[in-house]
């Protein structure tokens, strides 16, 4: 993988960097990172936001612009879409609620049947992780002070998503089903209402 999706993946998946936090985590120049970051400014795929401090001159962390979230997106989302758009028209609201029943049911039979083989929290919510990596959401199961944090830091289909509403819902309905009655589970952030991740806070007792 070239620098510069280098350095796109690592402000995807970490979010906000500074030239030298970029550069120490790709053993790289920091000049070096702050010429394919100048470089990646121009093409409207990053931009910065100054954070002054007590002393010396501002420092600026770097993030994606909307262009460069839409680098992850993919041909199966936008064909997602698509289906999606024709569905409606074909069948109605209707039609689209039970393509999306139909999906959520078999994701929830394929993840169900593989945490099944974990007896304890952690080691569902860790392989839960693993099959959303699997499916494209580069996943990652984060320390909490009120439990685990789930983040995907992408979605496959965000486009989708953003074309309706209802998939959305249907991914948390899909974690109450895994996860069951002994577990709280909120959205604390959602990429389709600005955030760069979706995320997911997740409490039980044995956690």
């Amino acid at each position: 993988m070239k620098t510069p999706e280098l350095i796109l993946l690592q402000l995807k998946t970490l979010g906000p960097h500074s030239a030298k936090m970029l550069a120490e985590r790709l053993e790289i120049t920091p000049m070096g990172i702050r010429q394919h970051l100048q470089s990646l400014e121009k093409r409207e795929l990053v931009c910065y936001e100054e954070t002054r401090t007590k002393v010396g001159r501002p420092t600026r962390y770097w993030s994606l612009t909307q262009q460069g979230h839409a680098q992850f997106a993919n041909s199966h989302d936008r064909l997602a879409k698509t289906l999606l758009e024709s569905a409606h028209e074909l069948f109605g609201t209707e039609g689209i609620e039970r393509l999306i029943l139909a999906r959520e049911e078999k994701l929830f039979r394929r993840y169900a049947e593989e945490l099944a083989k974990e007896e304890n929290p952690l080691g569902k919510l860790s392989r839960l992780v693993r099959l959303r990596q699997h499916d494209g959401y580069m996943a990652e199961l984060l320390d909490h002070p009120q439990g685990k944090l789930l983040v995907e830091n992408h979605c496959p289909i965000g486009v989708a998503a953003n074309a309706c509403s209802k998939l959305c819902n249907s991914e948390l309905q899909l974690f109450h089903r895994l996860l069951g009655q002994g577990y709280q589970i909120e959205r604390t952030a959602h990429a389709i209402s600005g955030s760069r991740h979706c995320a997911y806070l997740i409490q039980t007792q044995e956690l």
